[in-house]
């Protein structure tokens, strides 16, 4: 009996890595073969040692250049019409867009796509890119109401939004929220000794809050609060709302904050933070969030689409509004000066993940929307 099979299209190798690996795994272990299409980078090899067919795309995340842009969908369309997979799972607005697209033309029968969070193309309030917007919600419109298409959000605000706008109908729309976390991996250990560690673990991006949680910062010093606000993660050039290498040697020459850039240890990482904050402009659902709260760290992030997922107010952490830094401070100042409340919101948060947010329960949820597709 053939395998049915399965290919994802993501834009970079390290997303998958981090962020589909576990349920691609799971695929395969189930009988699938499993594709993964995406711009090779640092992660192929280990892609590849996972089992797994990797074929390089030449698919870039930033901008909307027409004809770069069709180029990208005629080099998905051959993949497509070449290897004639069963399912194909996009992540991301843009692999949405143009793999939907290529799905249409190669006649694929079961397409989903995972709208990780709106982006910078939904926050940006800029005309250009409302007349974009407007285009590809169009768009959508028509390629996500085909038969045997599914869209998987990961917040129900966002769901919510694209049902009422009728970009999608609501038999289509399914809620799997985040991606998941592995509780094993990520786990509770005794708090560090002080002064006090925040971490932003993010991609150094101004809409995730990377210059309110700066000028947060500036007022802890202010205060004489003696704590140490760290920046964790890589710049991301491809994104137009990167923060440039120039802007963070400043502020690290300001003795403002650290910059520590991509770790690979995560679970180290956090467990020698005392508190984490995202004060993102919006999310789907922040994997990193989810990461901490499993390791029993109180949050404080922005009253937000996707952070409103998993910091729940007053309970595992503090949401504050987005681009306030005054009361991005005041919420951090209470759980510096509250260990009990630090270590309360802790567990709290540990609780929330595992009844949730594991990243079994995730790939359970999706796997079904799989097994839904092939039985029509």
């Amino acid at each position: 009996m053939k395998k049915p099979k399965i290919l994802y299209l993501v834009t970079e190798d390290w997303y998958f890595w981090s962020h589909r690996l576990s349920l691609a795994q799971e695929a395969k272990w189930r009988g699938y073969e499993v594709l993964v299409v995406t711009r090779v980078n640092q992660h192929g090899d280990r892609i590849r040692e996972q089992g797994f067919r990797v074929i390089d795309l030449n698919m870039q995340r930033r901008g909307m250049n027409i004809f770069k842009g069709l180029a990208a969908i005629l080099e998905v369309v051959k993949i497509y019409k070449r290897e004639q997979p069963d399912i194909v799972h996009h992540v991301a607005i843009k692999p949405a867009l143009y793999g939907s697209i290529a799905a249409f033309i190669a006649r694929i029968p079961g397409v989903i796509n995972a709208i990780t969070g709106m982006g910078y193309l939904f926050i940006s309030k800029g005309f250009k890119v409302c007349i974009i917007r407007t285009w590809i919600s169009c768009l959508f419109r028509f390629l996500f109401r085909k038969n045997k298409t599914y869209i998987i959000f990961q917040n129900s605000e966002d769901m919510e939004m694209f049902i009422i706008s009728g970009i999608v109908r609501k038999n289509q729309a399914c809620l799997i929220r985040g991606s998941g976390v592995n509780v094993d991996m990520f786990v509770t250990t005794p708090e560090p000794p002080e002064p006090i560690i925040v971490v932003l673990p993010a991609r150094m991006l101004y809409d995730k809050g990377v210059k309110e949680f700066i000028d947060a910062a500036r007022i802890l010093m202010r205060k004489n609060y003696k704590t140490r606000c760290i920046l964790v993660g890589d710049r991301d050039p491809e994104n137009p709302a990167v923060v440039s290498k120039e802007q963070i040697q400043q502020w690290q020459e300001e003795q403002v904050v650290e910059f520590l850039g991509h770790q690979v240890d995560m679970p180290s990482v956090l467990a020698k933070a005392h508190i984490v904050c995202l004060p993102s402009y919006r999310e789907g659902l922040p994997k990193a969030l989810l990461e901490a709260a499993s390791c029993g760290k109180p949050i404080v992030a922005t009253d937000v689409p996707g952070c409103r997922e998993i910091v729940q107010e007053g309970i595992n952490g503090f949401l504050v509004p987005p681009k306030n830094s005054v009361a991005l401070a005041e919420a951090l100042i209470k759980l510096i000066t509250n260990k009990e409340l630090r270590l309360k919101m802790g567990s709290r948060g540990r609780e929330i993940v595992l009844r949730d947010f594991s990243e079994k329960k995730v790939v359970t949820e999706t796997l079904a929307i799989y097994q839904r597709i092939l039985a029509k």
